[in-house]
């Protein structure tokens, strides 16, 4: 299984620390925030990994180069512009999968977690997608989705318990393929700018989405602020 970091967008909310340095190189501990995910995915036997970038995004390859002091095989997708994240998973397919069935994980860059990628479940053959889901956090406290029986539902009042999507999930290459042309209408093209989240609605109505709730600790680094308390723990 390949996977794939999400790392093109610019990252407003962040500036001015984003006018000189991509959102994914800001720094935890020291360490920048896509090596933490790169470590976390080769230490579970996940070596190829698919980073693409838009905003300043010769300072990741530069940093990270081919991966192979993380013993990792890094390849990179340039966009001209941030095609957000399904436009920058499509356009990323060819380098990610050869078949529809084929399963891979991505991961938002500008997240910051103790998940184990050794923990990622098995894709079930009826579902297209499995979403990891954390504990709503004061920025996001009506939550995103709905689970149940490890299925993911959109909210509604019968079901009002509601989680946040963590930014971790497995697609199979279908998913993209299907959802894009069918739900959003519009055509699959490689360098269209298109959002996710109407597609995991769509496929979450069409119950080919699975899910399941991290119990670990888990950071949406969307702000100054919470970089920072990040780095006074």
């Amino acid at each position: 299984m390949k996977a794939m970091i999400l790392a093109a967008g610019r990252g407003e909310r962040m500036r001015p620390l984003t006018d000189k340095c991509p959102k994914p190189l800001l720094k935890v501990q020291g360490i920048p925030l896509i090596e933490y995910h790169v470590k976390n995915l080769v230490a579970a036997g996940i070596k190829d990994i698919v980073i693409n970038y838009a905003w300043l995004g010769q300072q990741l390859v530069d940093y990270l180069k081919c991966g192979k002091q993380f013993s990792a095989n890094i390849s990179y997708s340039e966009e001209p512009v941030a095609l957000e994240t399904a436009g920058g998973i499509i356009k990323a397919l060819p380098m990610l999968v050869e078949h529809e069935d084929d399963v891979f994980v991505v991961i938002n860059g500008d997240v910051f977690s103790d998940f184990n990628c050794q923990d990622l479940p098995i894709l079930s053959t009826d579902c297209d997608a499995h979403l990891m889901l954390v504990e709503n956090p004061e920025h996001n406290i009506n939550g995103d989705f709905a689970i149940s029986k490890g299925m993911l539902f959109n909210p509604t009042k019968e079901r009002k318990n509601t989680y946040t999507f963590s930014g971790i999930a497995l697609y199979r290459a279908r998913f993209f393929q299907q959802y894009t042309a069918q739900n959003i209408n519009q055509t699959a093209q490689p360098h269209a700018i298109q959002p996710l989240a109407p597609m995991l609605r769509a496929a979450a109505d069409m119950g080919k989405v699975s899910a399941s709730v991290m119990k670990t600790a888990w950071t949406d680094v969307g702000t100054p602020e919470r970089l920072a308390k990040l780095n006074t723990v």
